[in-house]
């Protein structure tokens, strides 16, 4: 097994976490302003799709990427047929919500979604995939990630029912990458350190 090195957890985990979380959004929002709905939909949703079909060709989780790519399409389907880029935006704030109460839910039924998603930044054996200490840790981090899910939720509805698409943006970006940035290096770092201490 390679050593867990900051280098290696970075470079494996990195490139996807940056680019699946802001070029969508931003790709929307300005095409949407020069060039209007349709096309905005069809750009961000081509570039979503793009973002899957390279995580399968890292040997991401096929199932994950499937499910990633379904919503993608039912998305950008309901806002076209709803000719609303409120409708569009709303939605992935709905599977925000959804993606919480999982990792919520995963971690009570000692199945925790972040050891799943873990395997992305590290390939663990599977011997070490069923020991106490590994849903043990990833068990926690599932309730932190969920909560944070759920409370993003919530203000992204706020910001776009309350103050539109540009407003919508601004919050998707301020409680998205930093935020998101600042807990995937808490959870390797935590993760890193309950293992070594483990033994």
């Amino acid at each position: 097994m390679p050593e867990p090195t900051w280098r290696l957890l970075l470079s494996r985990g990195l490139p996807t976490f940056a680019i699946e979380g802001v070029v969508p959004v931003l790709l929307f929002y300005g095409v949407w302003r020069t060039a209007g709905l349709g096309p905005a939909v069809a750009a961000s949703t081509a570039a979503a799709a793009a973002v899957v079909l390279w995580q399968l060709r890292r040997g991401s989780d096929v199932a994950l990427a499937g499910a990633t790519f379904v919503f993608i399409v039912i998305q950008a389907v309901v806002a076209l047929a709803a000719h609303s880029a409120t409708v569009y935006l709303a939605q992935p704030v709905v599977l925000s919500a959804l993606w919480g109460s999982a990792y919520l839910v995963s971690a009570a039924i000692g199945k925790p979604l972040v050891g799943a998603f873990a395997r992305g930044w590290y390939p663990f054996p599977p011997e070490f995939r069923a020991s106490d200490i590994y849903r043990r840790e990833f068990g926690m981090q599932s309730v932190v990630w969920g909560l944070y899910c759920l409370l993003r939720a919530g203000l992204r509805l706020w910001a776009l029912l309350s103050t539109g698409v540009g407003g919508f943006v601004v919050v998707s970006i301020v409680t998205g990458t930093p935020i998101i940035a600042a807990l995937v290096f808490w959870s390797l770092w935590h993760a890193r350190r309950a293992f070594a201490d483990s033994g």
